[in-house]
């Protein structure tokens, strides 16, 4: 596995173009027949985007999210959906993706790109022959999960051995295909035992609204007309996450789009996201990226 710059590797292999050219920051790393391209934003204005290769594309978009903008992929509607955080979208080999967003927040995803004829995939999978379908912006949970394992290891490669890597990648292969050919229910975002797709949709979006809030379990059952156990229980099974650490991660994630921003303290932006103590949100910050937030800030 190896990693380089932008530059380099679009020269080596078409990945995903912005306009503008340094609206993002890009660690790319190569694994065999899958590249990953982890993709930050480090500006808050309106930018566009492209692709169209031979290989396909899954995107995992961990946190993003607009005021304005649409997105296309090649046989389907367009959408102008803002909210795209915990989203995943897969683009067909030979199909188009572009669209364009004026961001409310600085979006981070990460491409997969993904060889049909890769040398680890079994012939006997048929991969590189499956027609495989266009899908926008939905959501399953063991693909997440994959996907989040293998941007890990991308981004860290010394932590996880090449063994480790080629296993994730045949497991991702299993996956698009189990989803290909109809055997999840991702689009319908159910999960046994867990949340209905309009309950799912609903906490999330008052989770998102109420960020800086400390909100009691008790309202977010209430939110979906569930008894407090009953919701804790199925919030976890369709999240993959209690409620609360749920609510922690997301703070976080929008904290760390708000060091991006030089004009804000540290002690505003815990404030802003509902810490009293600038040391609490050190503390939290650092059990969740292992940084401080000023040493998070500095990285930058």
């Amino acid at each position: 596995m190896s990693a380089s710059n932008a530059e380099s590797t679009i020269i080596l292999s078409p990945v995903v173009r912005f306009s503008p050219s340094d609206i993002a920051r890009r660690h790319i790393a190569i694994f065999n027949g899958m590249q990953t391209d982890a993709v930050e934003v480090v500006r808050r204005e309106p930018y566009e985007y492209d692709f169209m290769a031979t290989r396909h594309l899954l995107i995992l978009c961990e946190h993003s999210e607009r005021d304005d903008g649409e997105t296309f992929v090649e046989g389907l509607p367009k959408s102008t959906l803002r909210r795209l955080s915990g989203k995943l979208s897969f683009v067909p080999a030979g199909h188009r993706f572009s669209g364009w967003q004026k961001p409310r927040n600085l979006t981070r995803v990460t491409y997969f790109y993904i060889d049909p004829h890769g040398p680890l995939i079994d012939p006997e999978l048929r991969f590189a022959e499956t027609e495989f379908k266009p899908r926008l912006f939905f959501f399953d949970r063991d693909l997440w999960e994959t996907a989040i394992k293998l941007k890990a290891q991308a981004e860290q490669p010394g932590l996880g051995q090449k063994q480790y890597v080629e296993a994730l990648s045949v497991v991702l292969m299993h996956e698009l295909l189990r989803l290909n050919n109809g055997s999840a229910i991702a689009d319908k975002n159910i999960v046994r035992g867990g949340l209905a797709g309009w309950q799912e949709k609903k906490v999330a979006r008052y989770i998102e609204e109420h960020l800086p809030e400390d909100v009691s379990l008790a309202t977010l059952a209430d939110v979906v007309r569930l008894s407090t156990y009953h919701f804790v229980r199925s919030f976890k099974r369709s999240f993959g996450l209690p409620p609360r650490r749920y609510l922690s991660s997301l703070r976080i994630e929008r904290a760390k789009s708000l060091l991006a921003d030089p004009a804000m303290s540290v002690t505003q932006i815990g404030f802003n996201l509902g810490f009293s103590e600038t040391s609490s949100f050190t503390t939290t910050f650092r059990k969740h990226t292992g940084l401080t937030p000023t040493a998070y800030r500095r990285n930058l």
